[in-house]
């Protein structure tokens, strides 16, 4: 499928939004990047799962997986990632001894909208998380676009309304 163009980048307009990076220990991870002085907090923490995820697939299946994830930075964001039960991609990942640059990810409108655009284009859905806003909107795919340019591809709709942090770091708690 090399060549073909993958409808997620374009719908970003090819400008990537998040960087993944799936680590074996987050807390471990956050001490090693460190806190850039201008930005407070430097990391907002969350654990997703069942009760969050309100729908997770992994290779087109139901699935029930969990993991506790850092967001810092911006433009492109970086999301640190620690898997905390599977199945899951990131679980496929740990039994290969991977660890790392794990995804690059796209922001879009409608995450549904581009799972469907993603399949129709040849690109088939990995995993899936959907439903982790305070109201049930946002999500996130990840499609297998490794052998047309290198890496998987995320699709991420962000939710009208995010939950709070549990805990930033450096920091005191949720802000």
């Amino acid at each position: 499928m090399t060549g073909s163009p993958v409808p997620v980048i374009a719908t970003a307009g090819g400008q990537p939004g998040q960087i993944g990076i799936l680590v074996d220990d987050l807390d471990a991870a956050l001490a090693g990047f460190g806190a850039p002085a201008h930005v407070a907090p430097a990391w907002r923490i969350w654990t997703y799962g069942p009760a969050i995820l309100r729908e997770q697939t992994l290779r087109g299946e139901p699935a029930a997986f969990s993991m506790r994830l850092a967001l810092g930075g911006a433009g492109p964001q970086l999301e640190l990632i620690e898997s905390l039960t599977g199945p899951s991609l990131y679980e496929e990942w740990r039994a290969e001894g991977r660890s790392g640059l794990h995804h690059v990810g796209f922001y879009v409108p409608d995450l549904r909208a581009s799972i469907a655009e993603m399949e129709a284009a040849g690109y088939p859905l990995l995993m899936s998380g959907l439903g982790h806003g305070l109201d049930g909107t946002g999500g996130f795919a990840y499609f297998d676009t490794t052998a047309a340019i290198g890496y998987i591809v995320e699709a991420i709709e962000v939710p009208r309304e995010r939950r709070p942090p549990e805990a930033t770091w450096p920091g005191r708690g949720a802000t």
